[in-house]
């Protein structure tokens, strides 16, 4: 006989259980609420998984400290301090010192160059990029006065961080780095600073031989002519070209080409015989097959 089906039959499959709701957000929820209770009165902050915003303030931005005479007396303090916020605003006022009240800045010129190279070593990019701009506020305000003997050392050591940040990976402070670089070469002389750039284009970083060579093209560009160049040394001139036209960078290849061709320009200026002179020039200073790729770029 068929069996009658039962309408009041146990369920053969149970209904899932509703989720519990996690504790942190069961808390959150309650801080939330208890917030706008308040009115945001004895809220309770919750921890930030990023950094505290930065603004960077352009140099056109920048203001007059208002008592410098005595904010002066704390800014090394204040630079070495283990408060990166405070060594952000530190900087700042380093720059603003730099822009406005120069003349208290430059008798601990030396130890404020240090300390901002220091900086950009931080791993911690906002520190990172507000030093690289301070350090281009230091070269736009004091130019050839960081050659001094009591600031040349220290200026070595922020060149070598500016074209290593300048060499990196993220992007925005690599921009901020050329930029830097950029202040450096034209507020300054070009025949001292070619003879510091000149170690960093056979550096075994081939991004950092690419910067220091695009720097260095930019100082030659700048030399009134031949009799310039000469005290540097024309054939120092053509080896370092010679050398970063095999270059793996393209950056590097073309700083080659342009030093090539100033030099070529201020040797044969009053010639006749522009490429007789560039030709026997080229034979000898250079190896042969230098002295070929030498004559292959300049087109008379």
């Amino acid at each position: 006989m068929a069996l009658r089906p039962i309408d009041n039959a146990l369920p053969t499959t149970t209904p899932e259980r509703p989720k519990k709701q996690p504790k942190i957000a069961v808390a959150t929820q309650k801080q939330q609420d208890r917030a706008a209770a308040d009115n945001g009165e004895n809220q309770v902050p919750l921890p930030s998984s990023g950094d505290a915003t930065v603004d960077y303030v352009s140099s056109v931005n920048l203001k007059p400290l208002s008592d410098p005479e005595v904010q002066i007396q704390s800014l090394i303090e204040d630079l070495n301090s283990k408060n990166w916020i405070k060594v952000c605003e530190s900087l700042n006022n380093a720059r603003r010192f730099a822009v406005f009240h120069s003349p208290l800045l430059f008798p601990i010129l030396g130890n404020i160059v240090l300390v901002v190279a220091k900086t950009m070593k931080n791993p911690r990019s906002a520190l990172c990029k507000t030093a690289i701009m301070a350090a281009a506020d230091i070269f736009n305000a004091f130019g050839d006065k960081l050659l001094d003997p009591e600031t040349s050392d220290a200026v070595d050591g922020l060149l070598l961080q500016l074209l290593l940040k300048a060499s990196q990976d993220k992007r925005f402070v690599c921009e901020e780095a050329d930029r830097a670089l950029g202040s450096m070469v034209s507020s300054m002389t070009p025949l001292p600073l070619l003879q510091k750039l000149r170690v960093y284009v056979s550096h075994k970083n081939l991004r950092v031989r690419a910067k220091a060579a695009a720097s260095l093209s930019t100082c030659v560009s700048k030399m009134q002519g031949l009799e310039e160049m000469e005290q540097f040394g024309l054939a120092e001139l053509i080896e370092v070209a010679a050398d970063l036209l095999n270059d793996r960078l393209p950056e590097a290849r073309d700083a080659a080409r342009s030093i090539a061709t100033d030099v070529y320009e201020a040797l044969t200026k009053d010639a006749e015989q522009k490429m007789e002179l560039w030709q026997s020039f080229c034979q000898s200073k250079l190896p042969p097959i230098h002295a070929l790729s030498m004559l292959k770029i300049v087109k008379p």
